[in-house]
C-alpha cells in the first residue's frame, strides 16, 4: 500500500481533524506518514514540494498552485477566527504596524492580512508563532501578529488587543477568512487525489462523531495547553468549512488569493 507524507501542524484543530486518518480509523487506499511542523515551515517545505499532502497558509497558495491542488476538505476557514495584533499598551493598528512588529512568517495568511490592512509596515521580525507573545511581553518587539491558540492566552501575558484582522477582513468583504488550506501534490494520480480528499473529509466527520477519540493525541502534541484552550481552539477553527469548503468557502479563497500581491 502506498504511503503519503502528510504535513500538518501540531495545533489542536489539526490533530483533532486528522487523528482518524493518521490512525487508520477511516478507509483510504494509502497510509499516511504524519509530519508535524510549524505552519511557516510547512509553507517553506511546500514551496519545495516536500510532501504529497500538506497544510499551508492560504496566503502562500498563489505561489503553490502550479505544484499543488487545493482539496475541498480539511481547511481552517471561518468567521471570528482571524489573526490578532497585540501590544503591551494601547496602540492603533497603524502605530503597531509602523513599529517593530513580530510576525509568524512572511508566507502566512496573517502576514498577508496585515500587509493589506496596514500597508505602511515598519520593521517586521519573523518569530515562530508560539514565541511571539513572550517577545512582545519582554519588549523585544513593540507589537505582535498572533495566530492559533495565542488568541486565547495573550491576556495572560499582560497584553492588549490592537486589532482583529479577521474582523477587518469580514467588514471589508463580507466573507469568512481563509486561514489554512490542505493541498495534494499534482504529481499524484487523479484517483489518489480524490481518495485523499474523501479520506480527509471522513477523518473530520469521524472527529465530530467521536469527539473524545483524539483527546490523547491532541494532548500529546499541544505543548501543554489546557483541555479548555484546546477545546476552544478546535471549536473556533474546525467547522463546516473543514468538512467541505462549499461555494462560500471557495469564494472566500478566491477573494483572498486575488489580493495576495505582496509589496516588493
Amino acid at each position: 500500500m502506498q504511503t503519503l507524507r502528510f504535513g500538518f501542524s501540531p495545533c489542536p484543530n489539526d490533530t483533532f481533524a486528522f487523528h482518524a486518518l493518521v490512525h487508520g480509523l477511516v478507509e483510504a487506499p494509502f497510509r499516511v506518514e504524519p509530519i508535524m511542523l510549524d505552519i511557516e515551515e510547512l509553507n517553506r517545505r511546500a514551496l519545495a514540494g516536500a510532501f504529497e499532502l500538506t497544510k499551508v497558509s492560504y496566503g502562500a497558495l498563489p505561489r503553490l498552485e502550479a505544484r499543488y491542488q487545493l482539496l475541498r476538505s480539511g481547511s481552517a476557514l471561518g468567521r471570528g477566527c482571524g489573526p490578532l495584533v497585540v501590544a503591551r499598551t494601547g496602540l492603533t493598528l497603524a502605530e503597531a504596524a509602523a513599529g517593530r512588529i513580530a510576525i509568524p512568517g512572511p508566507e502566512t495568511t496573517a502576514y498577508l492580512l496585515l500587509s493589506l490592512a496596514a500597508p505602511a509596515l515598519g520593521e517586521t521580525v519573523e518569530i515562530r508563532y508560539d514565541r511571539i507573545l513572550a517577545a512582545v511581553e519582554t519588549g523585544e518587539v513593540d507589537a505582535g501578529l498572533i495566530i492559533h491558540e495565542s488568541r486565547f492566552t495573550y491576556r495572560d501575558h499582560g497584553l492588549e488587543l490592537v486589532a482583529d484582522l479577521g474582523d477587518w477582513w469580514e467588514s471589508e468583504t463580507g466573507l469568512p477568512i481563509p486561514l489554512g488550506a490542505i493541498l495534494a501534490r499534482r504529481d499524484l494520480d487523479a484517483e489518489t487525489i480524490a481518495a485523499a480528499e474523501a479520506a480527509i473529509r471522513a477523518s473530520v466527520e469521524y472527529a465530530y462523531a467521536h469527539p473524545e477519540a483524539a483527546r490523547e493525541y491532541i494532548r500529546a502534541n499541544s505543548q501543554e495547553l489546557s483541555d479548555e484552550v484546546c477545546d476552544a481552539h478546535i471549536g473556533l477553527y474546525v467547522n463546516e468549512f473543514t468538512i467541505d469548503l462549499g461555494d462560500e468557502g471557495l469564494a472566500a479563497v478566491a477573494g483572498l488569493t486575488g489580493r495576495a500581491t505582496r509589496p516588493a
